[in-house]
């Protein structure tokens, strides 16, 4: 008679990248199912929709228009795209995401919208014959909606193909944020070329010309234009990350009730024009600025939120042994990781600097993967995942230790809380007379070992694994 143990499972080791798939079978992926097939599939669509776009907005600008536009149009890419990698610092997402989503906001997603935008409004004009109300209708009606849904195209492909990478609210809000950027770049080249060119015509210059104006109202008063409005979109896409794998209808609703937000702040932005002299002032102040504000708030709060995250969950680690007594609070910390940054590079170097950051990358992804388990939506993959970060985490402990247990002490405002089942009294490490977890010792007063250990790929012996977050509460096993 099998008898009961009062332990949850314990993570199995991940699958070796070249084993066999389930069931001892080799299933080899056709053709198209390769990365490079996707990747080079992708990169040349972005590529030819580069290509055609230089060569659209140089047939309306001109060589000139289109250098001044260009040279003028690149001036906030640089603020915006460090605005959002800030709000990414948390958890950093990979650099390749935020270039795909910038690409294609610069490139497929503007071709779309300058395609279908003139397809729709010279078909309005001939409709009607009457050019003046299809610039409008175009500009309030179809331009929103091509637009914004050429945008959130981007932010699907992420949610749909780097699901690992896209977790919550603040990834969305960055990927949006990103693409939109691309798109007002190449925006911005259009109109501040061809204002250049009408002011080559007129004779104008100085303060009075069109490029000047132009700028101040795009570059200056509304460089988050685009990036709020396609934002939206990603706050959608951001909480349905946060919705269960069977909340199906949930997951679809809010994404397209975001873009639908978008759509209409992006309307409401274009028709300000035609509500008056004032109008474009009176949506910029009752609208745009306390919209920008409430974001901007709800993206910090959600930062800060992350990194409560990181304070909770990480001590379960902790107690197992994978993380130090002082790691919880370093990496639930800005400023203490910084600091271990810092103190890495000062004293092995930047290779050891990008390691901590590295460490502190990898150890929030687990503190949000292991809050994603608790609360049901871990994915099936959860076990193997958790491990692959442990792994990456004990990797680098030589390094990253060091600099946290350094930067938790110069930062921490008061002693610092003590994390899992021993006590950390006056500085750092373990008791007197307890053994490192990793030298096979477990037994911490008022803790139950687990009945083994799981030995560690790159150890001899090493802590043992960390309950499942959302295992059964009744004893496993029968």
């Amino acid at each position: 008679m099998a008898t009961s143990s009062p332990f949850p499972p314990l993570p199995p080791h991940p699958p070796h990248p070249g084993g066999p798939a389930e069931g001892g079978v080799l299933r080899h992926a056709h053709w198209w199912q390769h990365k490079w097939v996707r990747y080079g599939a992708l990169i040349t669509l972005l590529v030819l929709s580069g290509l055609v776009i230089v060569a659209l907005v140089r047939e309306q600008t001109g060589t000139e228009g289109f250098l001044v536009g260009l040279g003028l149009a690149v001036l906030p890419v640089p603020l915006l795209v460090a605005a959002f990698r800030w709000l990414d610092r948390v958890e950093p997402g990979p650099w390749r995401n935020l270039v795909f989503s910038f690409s294609w906001g610069a490139c497929a997603a503007a071709l779309m919208a300058i395609v279908a935008n003139s397809f729709a409004v010279r078909w309005i004009a001939t409709a009607t014959a009457d050019p003046a109300h299809a610039d409008t209708l175009g500009a309030t009606v179809i331009a929103p909606v091509v637009e914004e849904t050429a945008k959130a195209a981007a932010v699907l492909l992420v949610f749909l193909f780097r699901r690992r990478d896209f977790t919550g609210i603040v990834d969305g809000v960055v990927i949006a944020g990103i693409t939109a950027t691309g798109f007002a770049f190449t925006e911005n080249i259009l109109y501040l070329g061809n204002a250049f060119g009408t002011d080559q015509l007129t004779g104008d210059g100085g303060i009075a010309s069109v490029t000047v104006a132009t700028f101040f109202v795009r570059v200056v008063m509304s460089p988050f234009a685009h990036p709020l409005f396609t934002v939206l979109t990603g706050l959608g896409f951001g909480i349905a990350a946060l919705s269960g794998e069977r909340q199906r209808v949930r997951r679809v609703v809010l994404p397209l009730c975001g873009l639908l937000l978008a759509m209409l702040m992006h309307a409401l932005w274009n028709g300000s024009a035609t509500f008056g002299d004032w109008g474009f002032f009176a949506v910029y102040g009752a609208f745009m600025v306390p919209a920008f504000g409430v974001l901007t708030w709800l993206v910090v709060w959600t930062r800060q939120r992350e990194l409560g995250t990181v304070r909770d969950e990480l001590p379960a680690y902790t107690a197992a042994g994978w993380l130090g007594p002082a790691e919880p609070y370093a990496l639930g910390s800005m400023r203490a990781r910084r600091l271990a940054r810092q103190y890495a590079r000062r004293h092995l170097g930047r290779p050891a600097g990008r390691e901590v950051a590295q460490y502190e990358a990898y150890a929030t992804s687990l503190a949000f993967l292991r809050h994603r388990g608790r609360q049901g939506r871990g994915g099936t993959d959860f076990v193997v995942r958790e491990r692959e970060l442990l792994n990456e985490l004990w990797r680098r402990r030589e390094v990253a230790r060091p600099a946290l247990e350094h930067a938790s002490r110069l930062a921490a405002p008061a002693p610092l809380p003590v994390y899992g089942m021993y006590g950390v009294h006056g500085g750092y490490g373990f008791p007197p007379g307890a053994a490192h977890p990793a030298s096979g010792y477990h037994g911490y007063p008022g803790y139950a070992s687990p009945p083994h250990t799981v030995p560690h790929p790159q150890a001899s012996s090493a802590p043992y694994a960390v309950p499942h977050p959302y295992a059964p509460s009744t004893p496993y096993g029968s």
